[in-house]
């Protein structure tokens, strides 16, 4: 083939592609979360996605499909193994976006996928029944010193930024505690509502949300640099004398190999939806902590957090516990 000819056809191959991407989308897009419903991974899609519909115009249509399991990892393969047309995208969680495939063989990587823009930073708490005797991490030191090994705490999963915070506590305060996995955030606040475990290890925005609906808890700490505006009178766990830094990042992602019209339309319309005064009101009634980055910053910081867990691996395998 002469050079001309090559040039012809890549050409029309630049002209097809910029045709489909200005008639992007042409059907209802699917949005994956690797959790079950009424999570707080959840309740920010299904708020964000008539948003995302609204600035990608058209008519666009996005369809919210729940495919929990594994800590994450059904949704988090489903969603790389997926065609990368655009007709496929979902949100993704650290750290189980990076957890998972270092302590085992996965289905799925953090470098398969394009980051679209990183949506929220929930940071990490421990929450007990209203009605247990226990107010702060000093005292559910006591109560764990006190009773070994009988301190079950519930998580979204081995490996989740819950496990870890618990790993972290178990290991700053010399306590033993029982780790006990759920599907998602939702299953952890109904076995904490029926006080099947003493502690639930559930997001600060995520508990509160749950306590406004009505759920017996009671928050402990936030494991954040500062204390945030959500709770403002929760001290974090510095300030309570441990060492403990922990959130969890909710971003969304498209499979890795989507063209680059479609991903920009894409970032645009994330990007716009999160500064949509009205979008951040509604985050805002069910206390999600609003963290927009752009998606080198997003993947900057996942890159960074990667390198940080496989260190972590090495210190503190936390499958083993």
């Amino acid at each position: 083939m002469t050079i001309l000819k090559r040039l012809a056809v890549t050409a029309a191959l630049l002209c097809v592609a910029s045709i489909a991407a200005a008639a992007y989308p042409e059907r209802p897009i699917t949005l994956i979360v690797a959790y079950p419903p009424g999570g707080g991974t959840d309740l920010v899609a299904r708020a964000l996605a008539p948003f995302v519909e609204k600035y990608l115009g058209g008519g666009a249509k996005i369809v919210i499909v729940n495919r929990a399991g594994a800590g994450g990892e059904v949704g988090f393969a489903a969603l790389a193994n997926a065609l990368p047309d655009g007709y496929t995208i979902g949100f993704v969680n650290t750290p189980p976006l990076l957890t998972i495939p270092i302590e085992r063989t996965a289905q799925f990587h953090w470098q398969r996928y394009e980051y679209i823009g990183n949506i929220i930073d929930d940071p990490c708490n421990f929450s007990v029944h209203a009605e247990t005797p226990i107010h702060n991490l000093s005292e559910l030191a006591a109560y764990a010193k006190a009773h070994p090994g009988e301190v079950t705490v519930g998580t979204t999963g081995i490996g989740s930024d819950d496990h870890i915070a618990m790993l972290k506590f178990q290991r700053a305060a010399g306590v033993t505690m029982r780790h006990v996995p759920f599907k998602g955030s939702a299953d952890v606040r109904a076995a904490i509502a029926g006080r099947q475990i003493v502690v639930a290890a559930i997001n600060i925005g995520e508990a509160l949300q749950y306590q406004k609906g009505g759920t017996p808890i009671r928050n402990l700490v936030q494991m954040s640099p500062a204390r945030t505006n959500l709770a403002p009178d929760l001290p974090t766990a510095r300030e309570q004398g441990y060492e403990i830094e922990m959130s969890s990042l909710r971003g969304l992602v498209a499979p890795k190999g989507i063209s680059t019209e479609v991903r920009d339309r894409l970032v645009k319309a994330v990007a716009q939806s999160v500064g949509d005064p009205e979008f951040q009101a509604q985050a805002a009634k069910f206390f999600a902590p609003m963290r927009y980055l752009a998606p080198a910053q997003y993947e900057a910081i996942v890159r960074d957090a990667d390198v940080m867990y496989r260190a972590m691996w090495r210190e503190m395998p936390w499958a083993d516990k």
